[in-house]
């Protein structure tokens, strides 16, 4: 079992800045890939950035590159988001995702946070 519990969450003027965090917890060293995922009112769940395990390959939106960096501390069970240069478009629920080593690529989700961008 994997618990995933994201932070940081909150409200940010066009232009600003925030920074998620996602701190896991349980059988963390079963895993993989890591990724942050987004749902804005009335649209399908998005894939935001994703992180291996090591950290040495990221894969970002089209719509976030160059103002979203992802990160991991595996010391520390905790993955990061960095979102600069924010939109009112970048307006929705984040969400930290935990995909397992295991063949099957069960995964996990945290409870999410809401991220506002209004001036």
């Amino acid at each position: 079992q994997v618990q995933l519990v994201e932070s940081g969450g909150g409200l940010a003027q066009p232009g600003g800045s925030l920074r998620l965090s996602c701190a896991a917890s349980g059988s963390t060293f079963s895993i993989n890939v890591m990724g942050w995922y987004r749902q804005a009112p009335g649209k399908q769940r998005e894939l935001v950035a994703a992180i291996t395990s090591g950290g040495g390959s990221t894969n970002y939106a089209d719509s976030v590159k160059d103002r979203f960096t992802i990160s991991r501390d595996n010391a520390k069970n905790t993955m990061y988001l960095q979102m600069n240069s924010l939109k009112p478009e970048d307006t929705a629920v984040y969400y930290c995702n935990a995909v397992l080593f295991d063949p099957s690529g069960y995964d996990y989700w945290g409870q999410g946070t809401q991220v506002t961008v209004s001036s």
